[in-house]
């Protein structure tokens, strides 16, 4: 499918794909100082996200043909810089490793080519149960998920997702609550890919999903990457801490 993109300024592509119940808006600030910087960014919402079409298919194939057919229709065969963060980060790798002439360097933020355990389950499961009644209240939605989701920041974010007037849920929910287990699971790369090109792999510093011991997968795969840490971030560091998150992408990419 051809997934909805969000391009700002002008000069050598850049694309970026959100992480789980994420849209490419939350790129917003940072998507800025890049395009001023001389780049074209391209911020995609992913498939049963934001404003992308819905599939009950939801696995890093899937989402990583998306991002090349979307990218095929607006730049033709020009390879691009690709920065993923968290599910958006394993569909990168991904693409670059099944079309490697598309990427010519990749970001993966703070996320690893690894099993992860089921942590977004409860929210999941939470966000079916919010009563979609007429009158819903975002107050009411928000005590709705308090038990499973104690952060307010985190529900505020998840509720990105959903509409009041009338009540239902903008993405796919069902659909990503179903493939929640292969969202989790390591990506399944094909045996002998690698990806040759540069590859930098940054975490936050208070944020233990990429740990020394995923650094020998990523070189299997990836045996050009670099690893960095934006100080005083946590596993959402591009909003946590954009200036840090910024200049160490900029430094990367030049």
């Amino acid at each position: 499918m051809q997934l909805r993109a969000v391009e700002m300024g002008e000069g050598r592509p850049l694309v970026l794909l959100h992480g789980l119940f994420g849209q490419a808006q939350n790129f917003s600030a940072v998507q800025k100082t890049l395009a001023a910087n001389g780049r074209r960014v391209i911020a995609l919402d992913l498939r049963n996200h934001g404003q992308s079409p819905h599939d009950a298919v939801m696995d890093y194939p899937a989402m990583a043909a998306d991002v090349a057919e979307t990218l095929d229709a607006l730049l033709g065969d020009q390879p691009v810089d690709l920065l993923g963060h968290s599910m958006g980060g394993k569909v990168a790798m991904t693409l670059a490793l099944s079309r490697s002439a598309r990427v010519a360097r990749l970001v993966v933020a703070d996320i690893a080519p690894v099993d992860y355990p089921p942590a977004f389950r409860p929210y999941a499961a939470a966000m079916q149960a919010i009563p979609l009644h007429d009158g819903l209240t975002r107050r009411e939605a928000d005590a709705a998920l308090a038990e499973a989701v104690p952060n307010p920041g985190v529900r505020g974010f998840l509720l990105q997702g959903l509409r009041f007037d009338p009540p239902g849920w903008r993405i796919g929910l069902d659909a990503i609550a179903a493939g929640l287990p292969a969202i989790e699971a390591a990506p399944p790369f094909a045996a002998g890919a690698r990806f040759d090109g540069p590859v930098l792999a940054l975490g936050g510093e208070k944020s233990d999903y990429i740990r020394d011991e995923t650094r020998p997968v990523f070189r299997e795969y990836f045996p050009a990457v670099r690893f960095g840490t934006v100080k005083g971030a946590g596993h959402w560091l591009h909003a946590e801490q954009p200036e840090g998150f910024v200049a160490a992408v900029e430094m990367f990419l030049k």
